[in-house]
């Protein structure tokens, strides 16, 4: 094995490390978006998500992802454990790790719309069904030689697999959890259930933007070429510039700069560039992230209108952003980099027409309401498993700390709790 190729595939595995500790900014996100009394459940939660998640791909979830079968799923390789060299040097091992990095991020953003007031059974069962049936296909579908891979889907890194997806079955465990107790009024108006700890918050944006590089840079599967700069490129612009949308808009509309609408900014330009990282040059990449953080504070209030409750705002930041992601390669993809890259044509802006802008549409709405469907079903039938997906009054009341856990995760912060000197 050559130089190069050993450098690839340790840029690969060092890219599923940084994929792997993005996990560690989601635990200080949701923890500090949360209250107190939830802490230790949420942070206990995402360690467990990425052992059943890890598990499940194993034995199945790549399988049904890029395994051979048809357009629709994958039908081999179960029980992964091959060991082999592809044609471009990459070992199936490593790329294997690196997608099962993957698989976990979507898991963790689809239970963030179990927050605060689902059973731990539910986490547990739930997890389980997706990991198998949601998130496997639609990666097949898109990166796995699937029917939207056919016909030229753009997604370089997963703003339609990883993001949309997490998001719509995060959506569908609102819908069925129903919102959390005081959260809004019998008049429809809503009361702020502010999250504990805003330097948390801020912290787990900071990892989950240094882990991003691992995400998008990650994905280009080496460094010989020395593309993996350009994607960074590209997501470091859109980060930037979703950050700073985010600060003016909520500025502009309250007169005051909302820290948790900035922090959401700067995850929306992230997960909008996600599709897009490869495809567009660095001005469209700020464009991306630009209206990705300007339109999150309108979708973060549209959701709360709505009466859906949405604590850590999966739904705003994974799901509006991943549909303009997603989108944004139909109107800035260069006919170079789609050349380069092997997948689709130039967007709208390039001469393109509307072929691939069509593409990215039929894409959302094939994953968006696939996710969405199946992700209901598989609640429903949680909950018939577990005798119901929520904890009770009394149970939520007390926090999920005590109540599933026996502790809290601030014991000495907590009232009417021993501890010793």
């Amino acid at each position: 094995m050559s130089e190069l190729v050993l450098m690839d595939n340790l840029w690969v595995i060092i890219s599923a490390i940084l994929v792997l500790f993005m996990q560690g900014g989601f635990i200080l996100l949701e923890v500090g978006s949360t209250r107190m009394k939830n802490a230790g459940h949420v942070a206990g939660k995402t360690i467990f998500t990425i052992g059943i998640s890890s598990l499940v791909f194993w034995a199945v979830g790549w399988a049904f992802a890029y395994g051979e079968g048809n357009a629709f799923i994958g039908l081999t390789d179960f029980f992964f454990g091959d060991y082999s060299v592809s044609e471009e040097g990459l070992v199936s091992s490593v790329d294997f790790l690196f997608q099962m990095m993957f698989a976990a991020i979507a898991v963790t953003i689809a239970t963030g719309g179990l927050a605060e007031r689902a059973k731990l059974s539910t986490y547990v069962v739930f997890i389980t069904l997706f990991s198998v049936f949601v998130y496997p296909i639609v990666a097949h579908w898109i990166w796995g030689g699937g029917w939207l891979s056919h016909i030229g889907k753009q997604d370089f890194a997963g703003s339609s697999v990883v993001h949309l997806t997490g998001a719509m079955a995060a959506l569908a465990a609102t819908i069925l959890l129903k919102p959390r107790l005081g959260k809004f009024n019998k008049d429809g108006s809503a009361n702020d259930l502010a999250g504990h700890n805003q330097v948390f918050t801020a912290f787990g944006v900071l990892i989950l933007w240094v882990g991003w590089f691992g995400f998008n840079a990650g994905s280009t599967l080496g460094v010989a070429d020395g593309f993996f700069g350009y994607v960074a490129l590209n997501t470091q612009l859109a980060a930037a510039a979703g950050t700073v949308a985010a600060m003016f808009v909520t500025w502009a509309v309250t007169g005051k700069s909302d820290v948790p609408t900035m922090l959401n900014g700067a995850l929306a330009g992230l997960v909008a560039i996600t599709a897009s990282c490869a495809f567009v040059a660095p001005w469209a990449a700020a464009l991306i992230g630009v209206v990705a953080g300007g339109i999150i504070f309108f979708s973060m209030k549209l959701f709360e209108k709505a009466k859906i409750d949405d604590p850590i705002f999966a739904l705003s930041v994974h799901g509006v952003a991943g549909v303009w992601g997603t989108l944004s390669t139909g109107f800035f993809a260069t006919p170079e980099l789609a050349e380069l890259n092997g997948k689709g044509s130039a967007g709208l802006f390039y001469g393109g027409g509307f072929t691939q802008l069509g593409i990215q549409l039929l894409g959302i709405v094939a994953v968006a309401t696939f996710a969405f469907i199946v992700s209901y079903v598989l609640l429903l039938l949680t909950k018939s498993l577990v005798g119901g997906l929520r904890v009770s009054e009394e149970e939520e009341i007390i926090g999920l700390d005590l109540s599933e856990h026996g502790s809290y995760g601030y014991p000495e912060s907590m009232p009417n709790q021993k501890t010793s000197a």
